[in-house]
């Protein structure tokens, strides 16, 4: 018999309702069933959905194969076992709560054919607001570099791999990881691939935010993910020797996953757990962040990773600063320019002069104002008093892609007020039908250079969300401070059945 193209593997724990739509996203794929297997593997479910395999694969007994074992933990276990059955020429990982476009499988594997490609990407879209890093997907493109392309930070596994290339290495996911194990398998496929595409012209995979927030991502505990962490970057410097191209995986690392574990929720971690995270952000700043690198990072996490260096008490008060009371004004001295955060001690590690374009860019937003639901004007704080002529343009807002207008900058006793205004329409527009986040940065341009930063909310309410049609839909429209991050987002919505149910759930615990 002649092996199938494709061999999908799904772990599934736990996502009944949304599994029986995955199941059925896979089973209705175009490259139809001859050229594809299905390798459920039921990590001790206890919703039902271990059933609900058992009949789908009496139903297609050549298609769906299905394996059930105690709960592991975490995806790696099921995954590895996965893997041992598979068969195909390829294999694809789906998660059991996300989605297939009815093309997928099809095209990637024309693709891989055609290209010769190790390893594909087909362009991944968020649905319920999921964000998905989408720079990896600008263009199609047959070949694609690890270290100078925008792929580090798209290393979730939901790729096309070439069988052969992932059993020569014997790639396996670390099943001492409970989460992100599935990036040193993708990094290492990609490291030893010898080509790697991108697919851009079509909606590959969808991935799904579950409406009871219960996705592994986003319900992991802080000591798993903390241990998790480590490893992941210790790792990547196991696997690629220490340069150029380290870095350019690192800075995904250093700036999401490490970034993370010192947001503006640390503050509200216990003190001995805040002992502990401390400890391993400071073993890996020690480790492996390089001056380089150290450039390369957002200018909030250079310098929450600086103050690593001078203290826990020191980064708590920076942190501290960032997440309730804003922005704090330039110390000049001399030629040198200092952010003038609260510490103990001589703040050599507060020097911004080297970033003096990205900390221009740090703004507050203290107000946003709607014109009904058709647009909103918002209004972030500078502490600079000459922030117009020291830049010497508009300072500009993003919210994610889409671009405000500026209308004004103006000055106060406590520095510079600007003013942006957003059409709606022009957000829902760049919005995927399932919705998306927009977070909020700042751009300027002038002549210290061009810089960017995230546009803060310290003490910006909530705001309910308005309602506007777009095409045949009506969509919930509303501004919100990220709790981790702090940030100021613009979330779109659709309005539906399952979303108000979900959100009555949520009032009601």
């Amino acid at each position: 018999m002649q092996a199938p193209d494709v061999s999908v593997v799904v772990p599934v724990y736990n996502t009944m309702p949304y599994l029986r739509a995955c199941l059925a996203s896979l089973l209705g794929q175009s490259i139809g069933h001859r050229r594809m297997e299905i390798v459920a593997v039921d990590d001790g479910s206890t919703d039902g959905g271990g059933r609900l395999l058992d009949q789908l694969a009496a139903r297609h007994p050549d298609t769906l194969r299905v394996v059930h074992q105690a709960n592991s933990g975490g995806p790696a276990t099921p995954c590895n076992r996965g893997l041992d059955l598979a068969t195909g020429r390829y294999v694809f990982f789906v998660g059991s709560d996300d989605l297939l476009g009815a093309q997928a499988l099809e095209r990637l594997v024309d693709a891989a054919d055609r290209w010769g490609s190790d390893v594909v990407l087909g362009r991944a879209v968020g649905v319920n607001s999921r964000h998905m890093f989408q720079e990896i997907f600008a263009e199609t493109r047959a070949d694609v570099d690890l270290f100078d392309s925008a792929l580090p930070w798209a290393l979730a596994n939901i790729k096309l791999f070439r069988r052969e290339l992932v059993e020569r290495h014997r790639l396996r996911f670390h099943e001492d990881m409970p989460v992100l194990s599935d990036q040193p398998f993708t990094l290492e496929a990609c490291y030893r691939a010898r080509r790697i595409s991108v697919l851009a012209d079509y909606d590959y995979y969808h991935a799904v935010r579950r409406l009871d927030a219960r996705n592994i991502t986003y319900r992991s505990r802080v000591e798993q993910r903390l241990r998790c962490v480590e490893l992941l970057v210790d790792r990547v410097a196991e696997l690629i020797p220490a340069g150029k191209q380290r870095e350019a995986v690192l800075r995904r690392h250093f700036g999401l996953e490490v970034a993370h574990l010192v947001a503006d929720d640390f503050l509200r971690l216990d003190r001995p757990v805040q002992e502990e995270v401390y400890a391993v952000v400071r073993r890996l700043v020690e480790r492996h962040l390089t001056e380089d690198l150290r450039d390369q990072l957002g200018i909030e996490t250079r310098l929450r990773l600086a103050a690593v260096g001078a203290g826990l008490d020191d980064l708590l008060a920076v942190i501290g600063q960032d997440a309730e009371r804003g922005v704090p004004p330039t110390v000049l001295a001399g030629d040198r320019w200092y952010a003038g955060y609260p510490v103990s001690g001589r703040p050599a590690w507060t020097d911004v002069t080297g970033d003096r374009a990205d900390w221009l860019a740090r703004l507050d937003a203290v107000t946003v104002t709607w014109q009904g639901a058709r647009s909103l004007t918002i209004t972030a704080r500078s502490p600079h008093p000459t922030l117009g002529r020291t830049v010497g343009g508009p300072v500009r807002l993003r919210a994610g892609e889409v671009e405000g207008a500026t209308l004004d900058i103006t000055t106060d006793e406590r520095g510079s007020l600007v003013r942006v205004r957003f059409r709606v329409d022009d957000l829902l527009a760049a919005s995927a039908a399932s919705g998306q986040r927009h977070p909020l940065r700042t751009v300027v341009d002038g002549p210290v250079g061009s810089g960017t930063a995230p546009l803060r909310a310290p003490a910006l309410p909530a705001a309910r969300p308005r309602i506007r049609r777009h095409g045949a839909r009506l969509y919930g429209v509303t501004t919100g401070r990220d709790a981790r991050t702090g940030q100021l987002v613009v979330a779109v919505a659709p309005v539906t059945a399952a979303r108000l149910a979900a959100r009555l759930r949520r009032r009601g615990r």
